[in-house]
Formats: C-alpha cells, sequence, structure tokens
C-alpha cells in the first residue's frame, strides 16, 4: 500500500490547474511579495542571472555613467576639459567620450581637466570606476566559480511495461565530461485531488527506485520507478495516470571533479509530458576502434513498444 509522506515544503494546498512550484530547470516559481530586501540578495540576482543578462546590465549601467558625467562636464563647461565645438552635441559626445576614459582609467590624453570642479568631478570619476571594476571582477569570480551541476533530463517522461508491470521513466546525462562520482537522485510525487469539502489538496509520495544511486556515471542514467503493489500509481489505469494532476519533484546530488564538491541540482516534471507505451532509444554506442560515443541529441529521442 502506498504510503504518503509528510509535506517536503511544497504546501498541501492547492487549486485546480495550479502551477508547478519548481520549474524544469530546478528554479522556483513563487512569486514574492512585502519581501524586505537587502544587499546580499544585489550579490545573488547578479551571480544567478543569465550571462547574457549580466553582461546587458553592465553595458548599460556603464553607458548610464558616462551619460550622467557627460551631462555633468557639459554644465560646468566643456572648455573645463577641451575647446568647445559649438554645438551642444558635439559638446556632449567630448564629454560623454572623456567621461568614458576617465572611468576606465585609460586617459588618452587628448582630453584633460583644466579647471578645480572639473578635475574634482574627475577624481570621483576615477573612484567610481575603480570601484565599479572591482566589484564586476568580483562578480566574475563568483559566476565561474560557483559549484553547480549540469545535469540534462529528458524532456519526457514515458510509462510503459517493465518487468510484467508496468513503470515510470525518465533519463539523466552529464551534459559536462567529466564523470559523476556516487550520484544519489531522490523523486516525490505529488497528486493533486478535489477533497469531500470540494477543495483541492496535494498528497506527496516518495517514489521506490529501481537503484536511487550509482557508483559513477560517464553516460546516462534511466531513472525507473516501478508500479507495483506499493507504488502510489497502482490503483490507476494507464490513461487515469495520463489525466492525472501530478508533478515528479526530482534533487540529484553527487561529487563533481570540476570544483572537487558535492552539487546539487532540482527538476520538475509535469504529467502533461507523459508518453505512454514508448520506450527510450539508445543513446550510446561503439565507434569503429571502440570507443563509447554518447550522442547528447538522442536523451529524449523515443520509439514504439
Amino acid at each position: 500500500m502506498a504510503k504518503k509522506v509528510k509535506d517536503p515544503g511544497f504546501g498541501y494546498n492547492s487549486r485546480q490547474n495550479a502551477q508547478d512550484i519548481i520549474n524544469d530547470d530546478g528554479s522556483s516559481n513563487v512569486f514574492h511579495i512585502n519581501r524586505k530586501k537587502n544587499m546580499s540578495d544585489l550579490y545573488s540576482y547578479f551571480i544567478d542571472i543569465s550571462w547574457f543578462q549580466f553582461f546587458l546590465l553592465i553595458i548599460l549601467a556603464y553607458t548610464i555613467l558616462n551619460l550622467f558625467f557627460g551631462l555633468i562636464y557639459v554644465s560646468i563647461g566643456i572648455e573645463q576639459i577641451t575647446k568647445p565645438k559649438g554645438s551642444f552635441f558635439e559638446d556632449f559626445l567630448n564629454g560623454f567620450f572623456f567621461s568614458a576614459q576617465t572611468l576606465t582609467t585609460v586617459g588618452y590624453g587628448g582630453i584633460a581637466p583644466k579647471g578645480i570642479t572639473a578635475n574634482f568631478i574627475a577624481a570621483f570619476e576615477a573612484m567610481t570606476g575603480l570601484l565599479s571594476f572591482s566589484f564586476i571582477t568580483g562578480l566574475l569570480y563568483g559566476r565561474f566559480s560557483k559549484p553547480k551541476a549540469n545535469i540534462k533530463f529528458s524532456d519526457n517522461i514515458i510509462l510503459r511495461e517493465f518487468k510484467n508491470e508496468r513503470a515510470i521513466m525518465f533519463r539523466l546525462m552529464n551534459s559536462r565530461k567529466t564523470v559523476m562520482i556516487e550520484p544519489e537522485i531522490k523523486v516525490t510525487l505529488s497528486i493533486t485531488k478535489k477533497d469531500t469539502k470540494g477543495a483541492f489538496k496535494r498528497d506527496f509520495f516518495t517514489l521506490r527506485l529501481e537503484r536511487n544511486k550509482v557508483m559513477y556515471l560517464p553516460t546516462i542514467w534511466t531513472v525507473v520507478h516501478q508500479i507495483d503493489e506499493d507504488s502510489p500509481l497502482f490503483k490507476y489505469s494507464n490513461k487515469e495516470i495520463e489525466k492525472l494532476d501530478a508533478f515528479l519533484y526530482i534533487l540529484v546530488n553527487y561529487h563533481e571533479e570540476s570544483f572537487a564538491q558535492k552539487v546539487y541540482q532540482i527538476h520538475s516534471y509535469d504529467f502533461d509530458k507523459l508518453e505512454l507505451d514508448v520506450k527510450y532509444v539508445p543513446s550510446a554506442s561503439f565507434n569503429d576502434e571502440g570507443f563509447t560515443v554518447l550522442d547528447h541529441d538522442k536523451l529524449s529521442e523515443v520509439e514504439k513498444m
């Protein structure tokens, strides 16, 4: 008989067509309101955003700073750094480019501050530039050095016959060329149902897996939950399982050679991604020299039973 487990942190309350709490990539799908922010949140934000967003923000901040100081140099009189050109736009461009040279401490020498006010502003801007680039350097190091798993999960989960019974399966692999050492996996099933009062509630079950730990993993791991009498899915037909309002929450941890420490990755599957009566095609094969070849594009590829 399937045994319920305590709430793993998602809450028992639910509603019809409730969104997944964990995104497919393992990130949180929870909206926060009335949350107080602090400086540590800023660091976490810059560490966790994508590389595109990171460099876009740097370029925007760099441009805005130069626009700001360029306007200041024009407002105090462009003659304090170079000879006026006679138009606001040309004077502003000189102020903008002088600001860029000062902020980056390049200092070509073609334009230089002459007045006390201009020297004071340039000195303050140079300090701002040094602090800014030190901050960016620290963030770059933090982004590169942050221990992070790089596990790729199959896009689908499958339900098929297995050992005279049925089983739910999905596959995972390491996207890096390093070997996953002692990978361990935990899978929690969440099923949303309507109770006798008409309210929607979540039930949680820890799924028993064919194997929840291996010594090391150089290729692909097919994770299997056999639907026997102890499975929470045993009482459902294949079609009923396909229509369940259910999610799989997955936690994988292993020793990552690149960082010389244990790393974790979270993933989730909506049962909308369930495919019936198919099997995964082999992703690993041998070349003419006898070496194992792993095809990443075949991770989610299936064929009919």
